[in-house]
């Protein structure tokens, strides 16, 4: 994530949410169906305006656990700044993607699907952020890796075969700075707190949380304060919101901990 180049100013967008059902052992078939609810997202919104920006959940191209990531891995091979055909890639997630982004003109940010660097063959938990040209733009591995071990409830360790990545991400759109994170990565604020600093306006972290550790945290994690625009049920479901930039720029002004901050008193996490 740059630190040099000015966010943009934030406008109005419609943000559509993918909640992705039927997602089996067939990678094809996982890939079509969501190629299909990006489609849908796009042409169904019920307006005259359709979404900006369209996002997949985590995990969305294969089962997950720990036993199918080494299996349906793809390699990428991205490198921010570097020129990168998605047309050409090895993964077929990602020239899905690019070519739903492309197709619908849409910005489009893929949810995440097991990624194998093809440099170490070390497997990762990666989202993949593409323009409505079609165009790799951004990725963001999975910081904080889901492992967990609650007695008669659930055990769970995704480094078991993933490895964390080692960067924070953000991309610039026409209508916003956006910070990258992936399901557990938003129970550590340090990334968001980073994120904000460095002039990201919008956070979105895909995610695919259980139904142990989940419903006490999920919403509450997500809302932190203000109101729930819209929220899906527990099946396949799209919803939208519509951001309204006077509410983030009203709450700062109401309350305006973004120049109140101490860092005689404490450090400032974006520089440390």
């Amino acid at each position: 994530m740059s630190t040099l180049t000015r966010a943009p100013v934030l406008k109005p967008f419609t943000l559509a949410l993918i909640q992705l059902g039927n997602i089996g052992a067939n990678k094809a078939a996982n890939l079509t169906h969501a190629r299909e609810m990006i489609q849908k997202a796009v042409t169904n919104h019920g307006s005259n305006k359709k979404p900006d920006l369209v996002v997949l959940p985590e995990c969305f191209n294969s089962p997950y656990g720990v036993t199918h990531f080494p299996e349906y891995a793809e390699r990428i091979g991205y490198t921010p700044g570097k020129p990168y055909s998605p047309d050409n890639s090895e993964s077929e997630s990602v020239k899905m993607l690019s070519a739903a982004a492309k197709e619908n003109q849409t910005w489009l940010i893929g949810g995440s699907i097991p990624e194998r660097d093809p440099q170490d063959d070390k497997l990762y938990n990666t989202c993949t952020v593409y323009n409505p040209q079609g165009d790799l733009v951004a990725m963001h591995r999975k910081v904080h890796l889901f492992d967990i071990d609650i007695p008669g409830k659930i055990t769970f360790k995704e480094s078991e075969t993933l490895t964390g990545g080692t960067t924070l991400n953000s991309f610039d759109t026409e209508f916003a700075r956006i910070g990258l994170g992936i399901c557990y990565d938003i129970r550590f604020p340090e990334l968001a707190m980073i994120a904000a600093r460095r002039g990201c306006q919008v956070l979105v972290y895909p995610g695919a949380f259980n139904l142990t550790t989940g419903p006490l945290h999920w919403e509450l994690l997500q809302r932190g304060r203000g109101t729930v625009l819209a929220e899906a049920s527990e099946k396949e479901e799209i919803v939208y919101a519509d951001i309204d930039p006077k509410t983030l720029e009203e709450t700062r002004s109401g309350i305006p901990v973004t120049t109140q901050r101490r860092f005689d008193v404490y450090g400032d996490v974006s520089k440390m």
